[in-house]
């Protein structure tokens, strides 16, 4: 039986005239609808919206978490296995004769500042800070909080979130869509990555439903990568002088921008994004990508000279020593909540004598993973506080696995669901930069450099906030300080008041440049998969349509419900795009192999003139 010829030929039916001229109309407007409709329902009924989303993201957590830790664990798998499987490794995305575009810095530029550089910029400083204080390790009691013990496993989470598994999930999708473009003639489009599956199916409504779920997810990812970023955004704005007014204090002391901030922040980040996106990949997403680069060089040298350079790099490389050995057990592990019914079972009978109202608000509060023991005894309501130590202890104990699961729900998974959304929108990008790369060199220059990258900046600028914490001199001020305004707090603390404010500034321009670059990238793929793949210039309306979509899509979100709605929004559109990059990695090594059985019979692998691939005998 001969292997059937590979699909080199995927018609996808665009408009031809009108207002959606050379757009897949299916696709486009169904994605239109969709992300309207969030729009409007977030804004016309946010605390709906907010309840709504919350239930959902509880319902997601509870019934896929497995499957979110396994899924990144098949991608970094899978992307170390083709970069070192000889057969694969040398495989051209394109033609033997293809030469990359770009250069190998403006390559690296455009790969990181649109896949990871405004998070880095916002979770440098916060996310070490964080675990510094809680993390696994602190919840089942081996290591005590904001202590000298705990920063290596504050590393070894922050190098686990941020590390190859992200950038194995982008990777894979544009190591995928590459293959089938370059080597097989096909569309630049999500659909083109599943053809040895479904076949010519993917030119109807199988593969309309693959590119729509791909856009809803960028939509929503992009829209993370934004409101992280408008946050630190105002708070720069406020650092350098611009004005109170665009930030708001609650009750409880906490600090968050103020809707006129938000506004401000938007217009001005979609404004400039919307008019690169305008220019093209080759003009303003690339110059915006190498400056974004150079002041990144910048910033990384002003820490190594002001700030706590020799923890910085011992905790890099002891950093990166436990998260190497750490790899095996964290990819796998999943912690799962234990049911309040079974946890009442098992903790002390004292306890389960308390009244019912009580006993529910203990269990609740002991399955909680933000807090330390003694916070929670501290909270303790008057029938329980009464209560033998011992007992207390003991209930805690037994809730250890909901804390564990909890705080792995609100860190991992939202980290995968994060990684995930955001993959259909750079791995796209990264396919159309990487044509005429080996798989090897893609592997290696899409996953192992930016994660060393990565790490470089955790280590020495949240190294820093730590190590400043950890001497008294920051005095609790960059703890205390918010995530979003950490990075500011530090520069406060380690400089006089004229080097903090020129710092800051150059934050503030940082962050800007970070956030267009990725706002720009996420409007020019949208419109690229809309378009069957076609990756010429866009109609202007369509380009400010998705540029104000974004905006709206923050804007209306964290009306609704904060950081916290557009994080659930996310988490729920990753998940049916997660399928689909699990079928693509399936189907790219379906491709490979049968490319390998075809050059054993002297056969072409690639797409020449428009001509498939000859099938050949089965073996």
């Amino acid at each position: 039986m001969p292997v059937k010829p590979p699909v080199t030929d995927l018609p996808i039916r665009v408009a031809e005239s009108g207002f959606y001229k050379g757009f897949t109309k299916d696709v486009t407007i169904t994605a239109k609808i969709a992300v309207g409709a969030l729009i409007l329902w977030a804004i016309a009924f946010p605390e709906q919206a907010a309840s709504v989303l919350g239930a959902l993201n509880t319902i997601i957590l509870a019934t896929f978490s497995y499957w979110y830790v396994y899924v990144m664990a098949f991608f970094v798998i899978l992307c170390f296995a083709l970069a070192l499987w000889p057969a694969a490794g040398r495989l051209k995305l394109g033609l033997e004769t293809d030469k990359p575009e770009f250069s190998n810095f403006s390559w690296f530029s455009m790969m990181f500042g649109a896949g990871i550089g405004i998070g880095m910029l916002t979770f440098a400083t916060a996310e070490p800070m964080y675990h510094f204080g809680a993390n696994p390790s602190t919840i089942q009691g081996l290591t005590e909080g904001s202590t000298a013990g705990n920063v290596r496993d504050a590393y070894i989470w922050s190098f686990t979130h941020w590390g190859l598994a992200a950038w194995a999930s982008y990777a894979i999708v544009g190591l995928a869509l590459g293959y089938f473009s370059y080597r097989r003639g096909l569309p630049l489009t999500i659909r083109s990555a599943l053809t040895p599956i479904f076949g010519q199916k993917l030119s109807g409504p199988v593969g309309h439903a693959v590119d729509v779920v791909a856009v809803v997810a960028t939509v929503l990812g992009v829209a993370q990568t934004l409101g992280f970023g408008v946050e630190q955004f105002v708070s720069g704005l406020v650092r350098i002088g611009f004005g109170d007014w665009l930030q708001t204090t609650a009750a409880d002391g906490s600090v968050s921008s103020s809707t006129m901030g938000i506004i401000v922040a938007l217009v001005v980040i979609m404004g400039a994004s919307t008019l690169s996106a305008l220019s093209g990949v080759g003009k303003g997403i690339k110059w915006l990508s190498n400056i974004n680069m150079g002041l990144s060089f910048f910033v990384l040298a002003f820490f190594l000279v002001f700030g706590s350079t020799f923890f910085g790099m011992s905790t890099l490389f002891v950093g990166i020593w436990d998260y190497l050995v750490s790899i095996p057990a964290n990819i796998f592990t999943v912690w799962t909540a234990v049911p309040p019914e079974t946890l009442s079972a098992n903790i002390p009978a004292s306890v389960q004598a308390l009244p019912a109202e009580d006993l529910a608000s203990v269990i609740s509060s002991a399955s909680s993973p933000w807090g330390t023991l003694q916070s929670f005894t501290e909270g303790l309501p008057a029938s329980a506080a009464a209560l033998p130590p011992a007992d207390i202890a003991a209930l805690y104990a037994v809730a250890t696995e909901s804390r564990l699961s909890g705080w792995q729900g609100a860190w991992t998974i939202f980290y995968w669901a994060w990684w995930i959304a955001f993959a259909p929108f750079v791995g796209v990008f990264l396919a159309r930069i990487s044509k005429g790369r080996t798989i090897r060199e893609y592997v290696l220059g899409a996953m192992i450099i930016p994660a060393l990258m990565c790490f470089v900046w955790f280590a020495l600028v949240g190294g820093t906030a730590i190590d400043l914490e950890l001497t008294g001199v920051a005095d609790g001020e960059i703890a205390g300080a918010g995530q979003s305004d950490q990075l500011f707090a530090m520069l406060a603390v380690i400089l006089s008041d004229t080097l903090a404010y020129a710092m800051s500034v150059i934050v503030v321009i940082l962050l800007l440049t970070y956030l267009v670059t990725s706002a720009d990238s996420a409007v020019l793929i949208i419109n690229t998969i809309n378009a069957a793949g076609d990756e010429g210039p866009k109609a202007r309306p369509h380009i400010i349509f998705w540029g104000a979509a974004l905006a709206l899509v923050v804007g209306g979100l964290i009306i609704a419900g904060g950081l916290g709605a557009i994080q659930t929004a996310m988490v729920i559109g990753a998940l049916p795009f997660s399928f689909v990059m699990v079928l693509m990695g399936i189907a790219l090594i379906k491709a490979i192999w049968r490319d390998g059985r075809r050059e054993k019979h002297g056969l072409a692998t690639t797409h020449v003139d428009g001509s498939p691939s000859e099938g050949v005998p089965a073996e």
